[in-house]
């Protein structure tokens, strides 16, 4: 027993010595930090915490998918972006288009504008044979006259102001750009803001000029989450002009995405060929100088700031010109 002992004692002894020296600690605490990160990394087939969102870290080069979200998401560097609205049936409808069961109201005069005809130049003919749309030129009008608006223009079912003398109750609330915009009672924040379009190929850009399809007070669908109210026309939930319907190679009753964006972030295109809207300081701005152009070394600060504002603006251009398919991959 006491030689057993012994034998024990003596093999216990440099195990001893081993577990007194520094580089042992280390590695064992090593040891147990990476068995605890596999005991998490590893849980148990079908195991799940209720509640708990599931959180996918990407590990290649592709990107997670984007988060869909019912608020606009704000960046630093390019400004707002604003929420797609997926699968959107449209509708056709033109300046001068007359009341009839599928447009209840004619359309000589809009939500926001008295004269909106006479102001436009004319009829906004809908009929193919009476359009010039030539993407190598840019020009998609009626050939009739040179239109002193946008052609590219489109109705959502929300007007903001009440008989032109006050806001909706709700509009400082739901209209995102609503407080920084500062109007005055009744004026509307909503004629002429920009949006993007896209059909499953490419995008276009129009200018919100009308309240429509049917309704005038749907802000749920329109700054909200929700789709369109009404179930006419296949519960279409935006009017596009001929202008836009050319460009996309559109039909009433297909179905678009789209979105609101910054004038900043408008690119150059058929859409700023003609009028960019007035009243609401929504255009999309002009370069201060020629593309390729720097300021001089003496420039104020100024000229500088404005120019790296120009540099920023066309960056954002070409970021929106890139389709919905890869903005979601």
């Amino acid at each position: 027993m006491l030689a057993s002992r012994k034998r024990c004692e003596a093999m216990a002894h440099p195990m001893l010595l081993l577990m007194s020296q520094p580089i042992f600690c280390l590695l064992l605490m090593l040891s147990l930090v990476l068995a605890a990160g596999d005991g998490y990394a590893q849980p148990a087939a079908g195991a799940s915490q209720a509640g708990v969102p599931r959180v996918l870290v990407p590990t290649g080069s592709r990107p997670a998918a984007p988060v869909e979200s019912a608020r606009p998401v704000v960046s630093a560097s390019t400004g707002a972006l604003y929420p797609w609205r997926l699968h959107v049936t449209i509708t056709l409808f033109w300046i001068g288009e007359q009341a009839s069961d599928r447009n209840p109201v004619a359309n000589l005069k809009s939500s926001w504008d008295g004269n909106w005809m006479a102001n436009y130049g004319g009829y906004d003919d809908p009929e193919p044979a009476k359009r010039i749309a030539n993407f190598a030129s840019g020009e998609f009008r009626p050939k009739d006259f040179v239109p002193k608006l946008n052609p590219f223009y489109v109705a959502l079912p929300y007007n903001d102001v009440v008989s032109g003398r006050q806001h909706k109750t709700e509009a400082s609330r739901v209209i995102p750009w609503f407080a920084r915009m500062h109007p005055e009672p009744g004026v509307t924040v909503c004629k002429d803001r920009w949006l993007q379009i896209y059909n499953g190929s490419r995008s276009c850009y129009a200018q919100w000029e009308d309240c429509g399809p049917w309704v005038t007070d749907d802000w749920e669908y329109v700054f909200g989450s929700k789709p369109p109210q009404t179930t006419k026309n296949g519960s279409a939930g935006l009017d596009i002009s001929p202008a836009v319907r050319d460009y996309l190679s559109l039909e009433s009753g297909k179905k678009v995405h789209w979105r609101f964006v910054e004038a900043a972030q408008v690119p150059n295109g058929p859409w700023t060929k003609y009028g960019t809207g007035t009243g609401t300081g929504n255009a999309p701005p002009q370069p201060v100088l020629a593309v390729g152009q720097r300021p001089p070394d003496n420039a104020d600060l100024e000229t500088q700031r404005r120019y790296m504002e120009y540099l920023r603006k066309l960056r954002d251009a070409e970021y929106l010109k890139r389709p919905l398919s890869e903005l979601q991959h």
